[in-house]
């Protein structure tokens, strides 16, 4: 009955803001219905303690088996967070929020206590584990208000004792460096003891491995791929922001980075097609439209580059989400992802993927973080680049970041 009460409510909320001819999919709502499918699975059951016994996991590696579930959790709250972040509120939205604020709460807690039978893998059997523990670090800093302040003292400690567990694991030189960085960010917000000279080391390296034109390589090489989108850029912008609030941000000041980031947005919004699409270049395609995580971060911080309005970017990242959605294959009889890009497509997986890695995909729709009164969400659909290209429209000329 609950769950048909939900369905209910996200199909009003997707119906009455459908208007003036905008494709129905092109608004909060079905955002919000989006990362509700997504992310209910994986939140609910975990705050049930059934996690381990529901979620099922497909790899190419048994060994990551023992990693999937905080792989699952971790990227789910660094999506979701934001959103919940907005808190509850009298409208059907905001109860929809509070719904799940309270889910997440008792979802964090169970992930931590060492008692619970849903207590995840922060510090054994491989170092993946440090990857995830860094999404889980993610999604505490974006959703501070909401998700950690109100957690109880246990719990806190608990949550703490779990990130520092991860000290364990040396990071490789890449981009690997920013998933200890980010969790001693965090452990810096929350006024835990933190290592500064972690964070230094990983910025002091990613200053040197930037390529130009707002591209960061991944260790001292080039890749072709969206790994800045995926951890790159997001994590520096969130730790760089913690940084410049404690007056830290000594190696690559904040602006600097958002310069970067907003030249890398810029280019993102352009490899979106009229349709939808987008090139499936590189490892990791199966995150799907976590690819465009940096962009959407770049718009929740309403930072979005010259020329590159919030409708456009809105309307652009909405038919990309709808384009992927409406796979037949996409999710299991039970709601959970397959591996894939455009549905179930296991072969596109490389070997450390597991259903639990999927869900960096929700780190897309972290501007569901803007308020529903932003301009993002209430200003008329707009073409995006690729479409008025496309149709002729003359427009300025892109060129590279100086």
């Amino acid at each position: 009955m609950q769950k048909r009460i939900v369905q209910f409510t996200i199909l009003f909320l997707i119906v009455s803001l459908s208007i003036n001819g905008q494709k129905k999919y092109d608004n909060r709502a079905y955002w919000v219905s989006v990362l509700t499918k997504i992310s209910d699975p994986v939140i609910t059951n975990l705050a049930q303690r059934k996690l381990r016994l529901n979620m099922p996991i497909e790899c190419k590696d048994p060994k990551r088996k023992e990693v999937a579930h905080l792989e699952a959790f971790g990227r789910t709250l660094a999506g979701i967070a934001p959103w919940l972040e907005l808190g509850a509120d009298a409208t059907v939205e905001g109860k929809l929020r509070e719904k799940y604020i309270v889910l997440t709460r008792k979802a964090i807690a169970n992930a931590v206590n060492p008692a619970s039978p849903d207590s995840l893998n922060f510090n054994k059997k491989s170092p993946q584990p440090l990857v995830d523990a860094a999404f889980f670090a993610s999604g505490l800093l974006y959703g501070y208000n909401q998700l950690w302040l109100p957690l109880d003292a246990t719990t806190k400690e608990n949550v703490i004792n779990a990130l520092k567990s991860t000290r364990v694991f040396k990071p490789y030189e890449n981009n690997w460096l920013l998933f200890s960085a980010i969790i001693e960010t965090f452990l810096l917000k929350a006024g835990a003891d933190y290592n500064v000279a972690t964070i230094n080391y990983a910025f002091k390296k990613h200053a040197e491995w930037y390529k130009g034109d707002g591209n960061y390589g991944d260790g001292p090489e080039y890749h072709s791929d969206y790994y800045n989108s995926f951890v790159i850029q997001p994590m520096m912008l969130n730790i760089s922001k913690v940084l410049k609030e404690n007056a830290q941000d000594t190696i690559l000041k904040y602006e600097k980075v958002m310069e970067r980031a907003q030249r890398y947005a810029a280019i993102q919004e352009r490899m979106i097609s009229p349709e939808g699409s987008f090139p499936p270049v590189g490892r990791s395609i199966v995150y799907r439209f976590g690819v465009f995580q940096l962009l959407s971060q770049v718009a929740l911080y309403k930072q979005l580059p010259k020329n590159v309005s919030p409708a456009q970017v809105r309307s652009a990242l909405s038919e990309v989400i709808h384009r992927l959605m409406v796979a037949p294959t996409l999710f299991d009889k039970n709601g959970w992802l397959r591996i894939g890009f455009y549905g179930s497509q296991p072969d596109l997986a490389e070997s450390y993927i597991t259903t639990g890695s999927l869900y960096l995909c929700t780190t897309g729709l972290v501007a569901l973080g803007l308020p529903a009164t932003d301009p993002f969400w209430i200003s008329p659909a707009e073409d995006w680049t690729s479409v008025k290209v496309w149709k002729g429209v003359n427009i300025p000329a892109d060129h590279a970041l100086k």
